[in-house]
């Protein structure tokens, strides 16, 4: 009897031989600066668990009616055993599946990282090959489809330990001390029920539910957290899956030296960052400054967010620095220069662009934009206060364009937005134009 074995790709999926009532999910790598600390995650709907009991690893080997069972076979891999039949009885709408480094390295220093899925005649594997310079991934999750279910490559992943991963999945982790203090055992986890946990991959972090002494503490970053609600955003529009090359361009003109005195783009900046952890394929944020002239900075992960303004280019200026005018089309001419010739590529371009008005060069801009829509890019104008944005206002009825590669919205106040709010608003538009350049041939991937 011949195998038929699929081969996965990041946010491919196929389906599981409806026939068979039992599959095998095995997770495994070839080479790792640690031990792999491997879970599954028994979710609803609403992509969180109904308890911790339906958190399952090496020190919870299955839920309360064993539909899942998890076997460790080494420090690399384990696998699950899933009674199908049970679980398309039950109340769970997906498995999602995750491993975790349990000690230094990232993924980026693994090697031979895999997933698959065996049911009756039919084997899906998915294998991680793209770096990631995370702790822990989700690799892929299974769920329903039609009578049967399909496994979904995932491949994301961040940084922060088991917290992110519990409360996106409804549960919640906290530390507690051992009662010994000379015990080289980890001290149990309390985890209980998290209503406002966020259903959503991006703050997807590492399963392990008991923890050694030796372990360092939970040290979540601000961009830890900022991710996790982008993940949410992005969910909503059934963006979790798409990858793209993230970038941030600043007005850097005289009227805008308020808002860097009062860390405004600063916190624009790390708020943009987390889009960029989260959607970026090598996590990497690209950022640009402009006013008169315009200049590329240094390319930033979530590891140099700190003060990246303040260190990079902390204000306008007149003298040795941008200038203090506005001038749009230069920025906007170096970024398509940089994308489409010097650094061409088959994944979407996503520009959040801040501007404060000002904006006068509606014919260059026009012609920039008008040449942009048959490239890979999209421009998301953001505008800061209310002030004179000229053609960006009109860019719905802008003409000549192959595809709408824009969109525009204005803030009063940066500050007094939520987090929530501006991701949404973000990404407003963004999936429509995914699906017409792909429709145009304007994407490819």
């Amino acid at each position: 009897m011949n195998l038929n074995i699929v081969k996965l790709v990041t946010g491919s999926n196929a389906k599981l031989d409806e026939a068979s009532p039992q599959a095998t999910v095995k997770i495994s790598c070839s080479s790792s600066p640690a031990e792999l600390d491997i879970s599954c995650f028994m979710v609803g709907e609403d992509g969180k668990v109904t308890s911790d009991d339906y958190f399952i690893f090496y020190n919870q080997p299955a839920d309360p009616k064993r539909i899942v069972e998890f076997n460790a076979i080494d420090k690399y891999s384990g696998e699950f055993a899933i009674n199908l039949h049970a679980l398309r009885q039950s109340a769970v709408a997906k498995c999602v599946f995750a491993a975790t480094l349990d000690g230094p390295g990232t993924f980026a220093d693994v090697r031979g990282c895999r997933i698959s899925a065996a049911a009756a005649n039919t084997e899906l594997v998915y294998e991680i090959n793209q770096s990631n310079a995370e702790t822990s991934l989700v690799l892929a999750e299974l769920y329903r489809h039609g009578e049967g279910f399909k496994l979904r490559a995932v491949g994301r992943g961040f940084h922060g330990g088991l917290k992110p991963l519990a409360e996106a999945h409804g549960v919640e982790v906290e530390d507690e001390e051992p009662e010994n203090g000379n015990s080289s055992q980890a001290a149990a986890e309390v985890m209980q029920g998290h209503p406002e946990a966020a259903a959503t991959y991006s703050g997807t972090q590492g399963s392990m539910a008991q923890e050694t002494a030796s372990r360092p503490p939970l040290n979540l970053t601000k961009i830890d957290l900022l991710k996790q609600k982008v993940g949410i955003s992005l969910r909503k529009k059934n963006l979790e899956q798409e990858k793209a090359r993230v970038a941030v361009v600043f007005d850097a003109s005289g009227s805008m030296s308020g808002l860097y005195a009062k860390g405004v783009v600063q916190r624009a900046f790390e708020r943009i960052l987390a889009v960029a952890a989260s959607m970026d394929d090598d996590g990497r944020l690209d950022v640009w400054f402009f006013a008169t002239k315009s200049k590329r900075m240094p390319s930033v992960d979530e590891h140099g967010y700190e003060d990246y303004v303040k260190k990079t280019y902390p204000g306008p200026k007149m003298f040795g620095g941008l200038g203090i005018g506005n001038n749009e089309p230069v920025v906007m001419a170096d970024i398509i220069k940089k994308y489409t010739k010097e650094e061409p590529g088959a994944l979407p371009v996503y520009i959040v662009f801040f501007s404060d008005g000002g904006i006068y060069e509606t014919p260059k801009i026009s012609k920039l934009l008008i040449q942009s829509s048959k490239h890979n890019i999209f421009w998301q104008f953001v505008g800061l206060g209310n002030a004179d944005y000229g053609v960006l206002r009109e860019l719905d009825d802008l003409q000549g364009r192959y595809v709408d590669n824009a969109d525009f919205f204005a803030l009063d106040d940066l500050d007094e937005v939520s987090d929530e709010d501006l991701y949404d608003r973000l990404f407003n538009e963004y999936p429509k134009w995914l699906r017409e350049a792909r429709e145009k041939g304007v994407l490819r991937s």
